[in-house]
């Protein structure tokens, strides 16, 4: 049974879906989740507050897509959220300073095997032909998914990008807290002051940077030295820029192929990704 806070992320979420969100009111979507308008100011204090839980509840589940797509090569799985994101210690907080909001249904969930639909069809980890899914591979499926969520999620684009929009909610940092109003009755807010601080979500900069640093953690273990790991840390910044290229202006190139090339030789090992590239090999 989903908390109160969680139906009212889900309600916003679904409102957002059909509607610009300067149309979506308060009332009806405390409606929708089955709670009071009074519950759902105490949880968000406002709707710019609302706006922030949603939209960190999504950066939230994103990160922890990526990185699930890191360590198998397939999508989270249905019912994995932000809350097990957190607690996997890929939850937003470790971005921005600020706490996990919420539990969500997981974003898109590629084919078995592989990245999003479309994409050529890859073995699942742990299959007979898992020992060709190499850090390449990996990093391959987590640059077609970041693209797929990217087109999929008007959220996600929006995070990604900076660019928001008059039908999305654009959160603003949250000042510190104060004491609630009086509101005229049956008007506004009359529970607790807004919980804390809230920065809101990253920017698309540090969301690629947490997205650079989680590959990198994941990818690396094993690696034989300094030199594989520095190398290691530019492929998986070549591999998330070059998604995020392809979300802002999509290429006529199959995005897989030009991730492999900037990594510089095609399904090889896992030794800096690639194996040996010239440069480390002249070292």
């Amino acid at each position: 049974m989903p908390t109160a806070r969680e139906a009212l992320l889900d309600a916003a979420l679904t409102a957002l879906a059909v509607r610009p969100w300067p149309a979506v009111r308060m009332v009806e979507i405390a409606a929708a989740a089955g709670v009071s308008r009074q519950t759902l100011y105490n949880e968000f204090g406002s709707k710019e507050g609302l706006a922030r839980a949603l939209v960190v509840r999504e950066a939230d589940a994103w990160l922890h897509g990526v990185e699930t797509v890191l360590r198998s090569g397939t999508g989270p799985g249905p019912g994995v959220g932000a809350e097990a994101a957190a607690g996997a210690g890929v939850g937003i907080g470790a971005v921005t300073g600020a706490g996990a909001t919420g539990e969500r249904t997981a974003p898109g969930v590629p084919r078995p095997g592989g990245g999003p639909a479309g994409a050529p069809d890859r073995p699942a980890a742990g299959s007979a032909g898992a020992a060709a899914d190499t850090g390449a591979d990996r990093l391959v499926a987590a640059a077609e998914w970041i693209v797929a969520e990217a087109r999929s999620k008007p959220l996600v684009r929006a995070l990604l990008t900076g660019c928001w929009g008059e039908p999305l909610p654009e959160p603003h940092p949250a000042g510190p807290p104060r004491a609630p109003r009086v509101p005229r009755p049956g008007r506004g807010p009359s529970g607790p002051p807004v919980r804390s601080v809230d920065a809101g979500p990253p920017a698309p900069g540090r969301l690629a940077d947490a997205v650079r640093d989680r590959s990198l953690a994941v990818l690396s273990p094993g690696l034989p030295g300094a030199d594989a790991r520095s190398e290691l840390a530019l492929h998986c910044e070549l591999a998330v820029r070059l998604a995020l290229s392809y979300v802002v202006a999509p290429g006529s190139r199959e995005l897989g192929a030009l991730v492999r090339t900037a990594m510089g030789a095609p399904g090889s090992g896992p030794g800096g990704i690639s194996g040996p590239s010239r440069t480390a090999g002249d070292r």
